[in-house]
């Protein structure tokens, strides 16, 4: 199982994405690996553009496996926050999140975000 990210969900939506991470992508959909967090799927949605995407979003609700945002994952995150901040990093909160739903549920990330890179760096 791994937690998709946006970055890599985007990649894996456009005609022209980048071929390595959609494969990746769709390996995970197609062996049922596929995972997401609300965070995710808010900035999914939030992103989608036309009916084409809006559809394809509603389709992998029944494909991908939610990790809920519990209240160990915002625990998790503020630890987070705390640890790239004392590296003197300033991370994007929603990162934060979806990071510590990785690190809390156990999986590993599928991503093409730096700022996920480095707080991959940072858990246990």
């Amino acid at each position: 199982m791994k937690l998709i990210d946006s970055s890599s969900w985007i990649e894996a939506l456009r005609q022209d994405g980048d071929p390595v991470v959609k494969s990746r992508v769709d390996s995970l959909l197609r062996s049922d690996r596929a995972a997401w967090c609300d965070m995710v799927r808010i900035e999914l949605w939030n992103g989608a553009r036309g009916l084409t995407e809006r559809r394809t979003l509603e389709s992998y609700d029944d494909a991908v496996q939610l990790l809920p945002t519990t209240d160990a994952v915002w625990a998790k995150a503020r630890v987070l926050a705390q640890r790239s901040r004392a590296k003197g990093l300033t991370l994007p909160s929603a990162d934060l999140v979806i990071a510590a739903c990785a690190w809390e549920h156990g999986v590993e990330m599928e991503h093409d975000d730096a700022h996920l890179k480095m707080l991959a760096a940072l858990f246990d």
